[in-house]
This record gives structure tokens, C-alpha cells and sequence, in this order.
């Protein structure tokens, strides 16, 4: 007795109720007009350095999950030899996942955010890499929101890579201990029939400072210096 019901004939009929057929591309167009321009004007705010200092949020909206102290974050990048720099900087290329994370934030705050962070390896910061970058906006009074996180993890045992960097007396450490095992593996016998402790003990400091002659050649040709001072550094050579 009763016809079965087209479901796509029924949505054709509240479209046409809604707008006319005539109008559908008109309003697809201006819909897609409009989010272009919107991840036109995202880009450009990740691209350029914005006099503004902070992002006025609602902080009912908030995720406390994502909300960092700089404190925190400077920990991270001593530890890991990582930058905490202005987004403009970074050079691989925005995702679209995190285009659409921030016009979601800016739909449900009400503004426009500005003055973008990004937390990287440095050479992210030069190069095409695939490590694991970290997009934030300032809150103010040091506080940061996490917006998006994409690419790979870092290595495993970046931490403890980057252990010797951390500091003056980290790098000493590492020299020492490096010497040692130097000297440990060097067959005596080459310099002298006997080997006693005080022969052992002038190998090590030969070696020492053979060791650590290479690193601080290394280390002011290439103009390096330790993680506690590089970590918002925008030079490349730090």
C-alpha cells in the first residue's frame, strides 16, 4: 500500500527547502571561498612575526592538558637540544591538520590568533626533516597552548645523544670518559715492554687532550654552543 521512502530524494527536498538548486553552487563557492581565505590568512599569521604578545583565550574552553609553562618547555629543549622559536622560522611546511586545529580554536574562542611558537630540532628549522614539532600560541604571563603536534617522535635515545651538550661539565664528563676507554683498548706494549700506572696515567692526559682539542676545534669551527643557550636562539651557527 505504501511506497518505500528515497532517502535522496527526501534530502533533494529539504536542500530545495533550505535554498534553491540554482543557489547551491552560489553558496558552495562562497563556503569554500571563505575557508581559503581564512587558511590563507592562518599562514600568513604562522609566516610573519605579529606585534601582538599574547592570544586573549576563553579560558572555559580551555584544555588544561595543553597549557605549558615556558619553564617547561625550555626543560624540554635543554634536554633534547631543541628550539622554542617564532613559527616564521620554521621551514617544512604547515599540515593541513594543523591549519584546521587552529580555525577550530579561533570558531570556539571568538579571535584570531596570532604570534604562533614552535618548539623543533633546529635543523627542522632549516631543513625538510621529519622529526617532531610542536605548534603553540602564547597565553601570556609565559603561559603557552599547544595546538598541534605531527611528524615522527624523536630518536629513542636523542636524550642521552644530547646529554654531553648540555652543559660545560656535561662535556668534559664525556671527554674523560671517552679518553679513558681510549686508553683502556691502546695496547701498551707498542710504547713500552712495562706498562705501570703512571705510564697509563700520561697516555690518558696525552689522550685527554687530544680528545678535547678535536671537540673545541669542532666546536668553534662550527660555532656551537651547549643546549642551556641555544634553546630560543634564532641563529643557525648557535
Amino acid at each position: 500500500m505504501f511506497s518505500r521512502t528515497n532517502i535522496e530524494k527526501q534530502l533533494l527536498k529539504y536542500r530545495s527547502i533550505r535554498i534553491g538548486e540554482a543557489s547551491v553552487m552560489t553558496e558552495v563557492k562562497r563556503i569554500f571561498s571563505e575557508n581559503e581565505t581564512q587558511r590563507e590568512a592562518i599562514l600568513s599569521n604562522l609566516n610573519e612575526k605579529s606585534e601582538e604578545i599574547e592570544n586573549n583565550f576563553n579560558f572555559d574552553l580551555l584544555e588544561s592538558s595543553q597549557i605549558f609553562h615556558l619553564a617547561d618547555i625550555k626543560n624540554l629543549c635543554v634536554n633534547y637540544r631543541l628550539r622554542f622559536l617564532d613559527s616564521r622560522y620554521f621551514k617544512a611546511g604547515f599540515p593541513e591538520e594543523a591549519i584546521s586545529e587552529i580555525r577550530n580554536l579561533e570558531k570556539k574562542h571568538g579571535i584570531a590568533l596570532k604570534n604562533f611558537k614552535i618548539l623543533a630540532p633546529a635543523k627542522l628549522l632549516k631543513l625538510e626533516n621529519a622529526d617532531d614539532p610542536l605548534l603553540f600560541a602564547p597565553m601570556g604571563n609565559d603561559y603557552f597552548y599547544l595546538i598541534h603536534k605531527w611528524g615522527n617522535d624523536l630518536h629513542p635515545f636523542r636524550k642521552l645523544l644530547m646529554w654531553p651538550y648540555k652543559s660545560f661539565e656535561n662535556l668534559v664528563f664525556m671527554v674523560a670518559v671517552l679518553s679513558l676507554i681510549i686508553t683502556a683498548l691502546m695496547p701498551m706494549q707498542w710504547f713500552t715492554p712495562m706498562g705501570s700506572f703512571q705510564e697509563y696515567l700520561f697516555l690518558f692526559l696525552i689522550i685527554f687532550k687530544g680528545v678535547g682539542g678535536m671537540v673545541i676545534f669542532y666546536g668553534f669551527s662550527k660555532g656551537k654552543n651547549f643546549n642551556g643557550a641555544i634553546w630560543n636562539s634564532k641563529y643557525y651557527n648557535a
